[in-house]
């Protein structure tokens, strides 16, 4: 039986969030009951379909501008130099992780530094405006409707910046002279 040839379910055993609920000869394609979902579920499922359109890109907006204000309030530019770093890999290893440096990165960036922001974290600061692009498409069709032109990546592309980032993150922690300017 194909999924066109599928009987169709009677409206009273079908559930209000998720696949009908099993028929009782437990035939073919329903291998086992589909579970009732919990009230926490539930509670979370009206929340949503009650939610205006606009509160998820909100919630993320709110997201993001904590982060921003994190790093203006806390400054990282400004640790001591002898302070143990606050990342786990630095601190256990010694290493510089891939994202080693982003925080300090968002911080020239927020005051218009660009060359210092590519500095601390060239990937970032090439990544910023892609990422800020998706965002304001998502948001702008999520909250008021608007059909913003997608940008369309392809996978090679995608592929292609994340061994970017890996030769990138393997290159700053090299200890030979020309890498070692990469270094933070």
């Amino acid at each position: 039986m194909t999924s066109v040839d599928r009987p169709a379910v009677p409206a009273e055993e079908q559930t209000p969030h998720g696949p009908p609920a099993a028929p009782a000869d437990w035939s073919y394609p329903y291998p086992y009951p589909v579970p009732e979902p919990d009230r926490f579920t539930r509670f979370v499922l009206r929340l949503h379909d009650r939610a205006p359109r606009w509160a998820l890109p909100l919630g993320a907006l709110a997201c993001v501008g904590m982060g921003m204000a994190y790093a203006v309030l806390s400054d990282p530019t400004r640790s001591d130099p002898d302070a143990p770093p606050s990342c786990l890999l630095k601190l256990t290893t010694g290493l510089d992780c891939p994202g080693c440096g982003g925080t300090r990165a968002l911080w020239y960036v927020l005051h218009a530094d660009l060359p210092a922001a590519a500095r601390h974290h060239f990937v970032f600061v090439f990544a910023l405006p892609f990422l800020a692009y998706l965002f304001v498409a998502w948001a702008g069709k999520q909250a008021f409707g608007w059909r913003l032109p997608q940008l369309r990546l392809d996978n090679r592309v995608i592929a292609g910046f994340l061994v970017g980032w890996l030769v990138f993150s393997v290159a700053r922690n090299l200890p030979w002279a020309p890498f070692t300017a990469l270094y933070v």
